[in-house]
């Protein structure tokens, strides 16, 4: 059977509950948690820049005189960062191991957002977003590797759509963060805030994340796989035979049959990162131009990333019984909808209702996307395609912000790059159909 005929099917194991013992429950439990909460901060990492742009856009003491092109431009610094970091996280994931990448990872991104709190100047900001965006990529590309290899196969789906809403979870918390206390501690404060993972996730993290018995048993650790499984209640997994033989990483994705579902699946990441970061970016600033006041326009981001958690988990359930393809195809029409009638004069409850639906339509689709990536692949070549479809995404995250700062700065108006999302959109749900069948067995 395909990958996706299989998860378009209904799975017994969704029925059965799929634990083999509370040991294996509490430890799957434990990775989902831990795989959350780092996620949040890449949420985080995403939409504080996007809520302090307005102060250093008006005051030119905190950084220097900024203007919206260069504004955009920065907001893309630290997506080129991901971009680096993902791919990087592809290479290595699959040959060192997803534990070892993860904590590196939790690391090297708490650290950077310490150093951006002190930024003294608009080429440091611009310098340390980017680096911390390569420990930010790296831990998007490798917590999906960890959920496919973790999670019993019918609760999947929805694993990863709990992992990965924590990137609009941390969206909401950088919007809540803003509101209540950017007052008191000001932009740098809201940065600092960013490097907490350090002190309170990575001692977590070293004693609680195991690594992924299926890495264990590709790369032929036997022994190493056996330990991990007795420790943490996990089944013992079967051995896979794959299309791709014995080729490990990037290598599985340059061949066939491989090659074309990797172009398709990086186009329909980078469509819905293109709209997750645009809209975080620069959906304050739009309705600040619109007429409402600061804390009324950080709203909007709140009631964004707060549909896509809700919107994103109801969808994911969705996806593990009738297949997350059909499922993101349809959500990506929902974001063009959303966004259409963004562009009219509509009440303000119903203009909430539809930046909610475009919160579903974008970040949730990034959300089941980074689940159906994360399926489709054999253990071999896992990371390298998840990193893959999260770098080649963030491309998509980096032409977000220039877009939207290039029509604003030229004083375009605004319902503009709506239409223009809403087009991106489109094309991302037609793509997804375009994605075929990968077909492997297990021993």
């Amino acid at each position: 059977m395909s990958i996706s005929e299989s998860l378009l099917a209904p799975n017994p194991s969704a029925v059965t509950g799929a634990w083999s013992s509370d040991r294996h429950r509490r430890s799957v439990l434990w990775i989902v948690a831990l795989s959350t909460a780092a996620i949040v901060f890449d949420g985080y990492d995403l939409v504080v820049y996007g809520t302090v742009l307005p102060t250093l856009l008006s005051d030119s003491s905190q950084l220097g005189a900024l203007d919206p092109g260069t504004a955009g431009a920065l907001g893309s610094y630290a997506l080129i960062g991901v971009l680096v970091g993902a791919l990087s996280a592809g290479a290595f994931g699959d040959r060192i191991g997803r534990r070892r990448t993860m904590l590196t990872c939790i690391v090297w991104f708490s650290i950077g957002m310490a150093a951006t709190a002190m930024a003294p100047s608009i080429t440091a900001f611009g310098v340390l977003r980017f680096l911390t965006g390569i420990g930010v990529g790296g831990l998007v590309a490798t917590v999906g590797a960890m959920i496919a290899e973790f999670a019993p196969a019918g609760r999947r789906n929805l694993f990863n759509a709990i992992v990965y809403s924590g990137i609009p979870a941390g969206g909401v918390l950088a919007s809540i963060a803003a509101i209540a206390f950017e007052d008191a501690i000001g932009w740098r404060g809201l940065f600092w805030l960013g490097a907490l993972p350090l002190v309170l996730l990575l001692p977590l993290a070293l004693v609680r994340m195991p690594e992924s018995p299926r890495w264990l048993l590709a790369r032929g650790r036997v022994a190493e796989e056996r330990a991990v499984c007795d420790r943490t209640g996990i089944p013992m997994p079967d051995r896979e035979i794959s299309e791709v033989g014995d080729r490990i990483g990037f290598a599985a994705l340059a061949r066939k049959p491989l090659v074309r579902p990797t172009a398709l699946l990086g186009m329909m990441s980078f469509s819905g990162v293109l709209l997750t970061y645009g809209l975080n970016t620069w959906l304050p600033q739009i309705m600040s131009e619109a007429g409402y006041n600061a804390k009324g326009s950080l709203s909007f981001l709140l009631v964004l990333n707060g549909g896509a958690i809700v919107g994103g988990l109801i969808a994911s359930r969705v996806a593990d019984r009738t297949g997350p393809q059909r499922v993101i195809a349809a959500t990506f029409c929902l974001a063009a909808l959303a966004l259409i009638v963004l562009t009219t004069k509509l009440p303000l409850g119903i203009l909430l209702f539809a930046v909610a639906g475009a919160g579903i339509g974008a970040i949730g689709t990034q959300v089941l996307i980074y689940g159906f990536v994360s399926n489709y692949y054999p253990t071999t070549a896992r990371a390298a395609g998840v990193a893959w479809c999260a770098g080649f995404g963030r491309l998509g995250g980096i032409v977000g912000p220039l877009i939207g700062g290039f029509l604003l700065g030229a004083g375009i108006a605004s319902s503009t790059a709506f239409y223009l999302f809403a087009g991106v959109a489109l094309l991302g749900a037609l793509v997804t159909t375009a994605v075929p069948n990968y077909s492997r067995t297990r021993e």
